[in-house]
């Protein structure tokens, strides 16, 4: 699957850095980006990803499936924006590449619309620059989307995209790596405040009501903490407060199958109740 931009190897048992792989990565250290990559089927992963993500399948195979609800909800969520008239996107905390991306979905309905990609992981954003080369209307920013004056700051972003029009803002299966003393609603705070009116904010997010936590879902944080980074859970009316200062387009905050499903047949096969939580909020005219 990687073909001629896969790992080379010198001797037995000994793997080298993979030709596509920035040289000061940290092969053995798991990455959000890397592991998310490997879920969505991805091959821009390490062997320690994998291990991690294999680890978590093992203790929850729907886990596969709820990753790929969030991915499905953006698809669902930058068309719902195109149709509203916007044509440019910023994709925070946007992960590795891979199909369905949000330029291919945007520019398949308009190919002048924008996108910038910001991300911290330098193989998320090596690989993007890589593979959007040549595309006059995509960047790529490698940069901590917890501090959005900076980023907003970025050439990267007003070299392209005109933040006195409506933008979409997608922070999706992000925010449930920011923890409450990092502040998310004033991170969000940051990006609202600078939107033109009529923008929107796309939030997918991990989490259940109190009573909903199973013992798989406890041992799959317990190993994804160990092993990559800490994780907040929220829940519906937690997600909702982020939302402060947008008008939550119908249905509202709602569970990730359940918002404008492209298909009536939309509720949770497992019939549990599904592990997180999303909505689509819009700055309002002044």
């Amino acid at each position: 699957m990687m073909g001629g931009n896969g790992p080379n190897t010198n001797e037995v048992g000994r793997v080298e850095r993979p030709n596509w792989a920035p040289g000061d990565i940290d092969l053995e250290r798991p990455s959000v980006a890397r592991v998310y990559d490997y879920y969505l089927g991805g091959a821009h992963n390490f062997a320690a990803d994998r291990a991690v993500a294999q680890q978590t399948l093992e203790m929850m195979p729907d886990l596969r499936r709820i990753v790929l609800n969030h991915r499905a909800f953006l698809g669902r969520a930058v068309r719902y924006l195109l149709g509203r008239g916007v044509r440019q996107f910023l994709d925070l905390g946007s992960g590795i590449p891979t199909v369905g991306n949000v330029h291919e979905i945007a520019q398949s309905v308009d190919p002048a619309a924008k996108v910038v990609y910001v991300d911290l992981d330098p193989v998320a954003v090596a690989h993007s620059r890589s593979l959007l080369d040549g595309d006059e209307r995509v960047n790529v920013l490698q940069a901590d989307v917890r501090d959005p004056v900076s980023v907003l700051a970025s050439p990267e972003v007003n070299d392209l995209l005109d933040l006195d029009e409506p933008i979409g803002v997608l922070m999706i299966a992000l925010l449930h790596f920011v923890s409450d003393d990092e502040n998310p609603a004033g991170i969000i705070g940051g990006y609202r405040d600078r939107l033109a009116p009529g923008s929107f904010l796309v939030v997918s997010h991990s989490g259940y009501e109190a009573d909903e936590e199973t013992p798989e879902l406890r041992e799959v944080r317990t190993v994804y903490e160990k092993a990559v980074t800490r994780t907040t859970l929220r829940n519906k009316a937690e997600l909702t407060r982020l939302f402060d200062g947008f008008e939550l387009v119908e249905p509202g905050v709602v569970r990730l199958p359940a918002w404008r499903p492209e298909s009536p047949e939309h509720p949770d096969a497992s019939g549990r109740p599904f592990p997180g939580f999303c909505a689509v909020g819009r700055k309002a005219q002044r």
